[in-house]
């Protein structure tokens, strides 16, 4: 989670809104990104995603079963799908959402009968500090 947090202030130095992701697979890490969407001008071009984009692409597979995700804020339901559909074993992630989250708020995406996969989740890990990034940014930018 420390190298997501590092992702995260990262973003925040680019004008990005200070999320980190980091994908994980037998302890090692494959993928590390945070926000782009200024610098893409990508409304998709969110960490979670881009980590996914690029594990997939190294690993040739679209489905990711035996990696994990760590990221510093709870995903939106656009971030959620996509790890339902790589298939991700674990997500990890710091700050809840109750705004814009789609795991444990809002859409509750792996929680729909339609969801095909679920994936063990954690939530909370290194919570403080995550949010603490992310309430300096806004606080800076207002």
């Amino acid at each position: 989670m420390k190298q997501a947090l590092d992702q995260a202030l990262a973003a925040a130095a680019r004008g990005e809104v200070p999320v980190g992701a980091v994908l994980v697979k037998d302890g090692k890490v494959i993928a590390a990104n945070g926000n782009r969407v200024e610098e893409l001008s990508d409304p998709t071009a969110h960490a979670e995603i881009q980590v996914i984009r690029a594990a997939g692409t190294l690993l040739k597979s679209p489905r990711l079963e035996d990696c994990d995700l760590y990221v510093t804020l709870e995903p939106c339901p656009m971030c959620a799908a996509a790890i339902a559909h790589a298939r991700l074993r674990r997500l990890y992630f710091g700050a809840y959402d109750p705004k814009g989250g789609g795991v444990e708020h809002g859409a509750r995406v792996f929680e729909r009968s339609t969801c095909h996969h679920h994936p063990e989740v954690v939530g909370g890990l290194h919570e403080v500090e995550a949010a603490a990034i992310l309430r300096d940014f806004f606080r800076q930018r207002r």
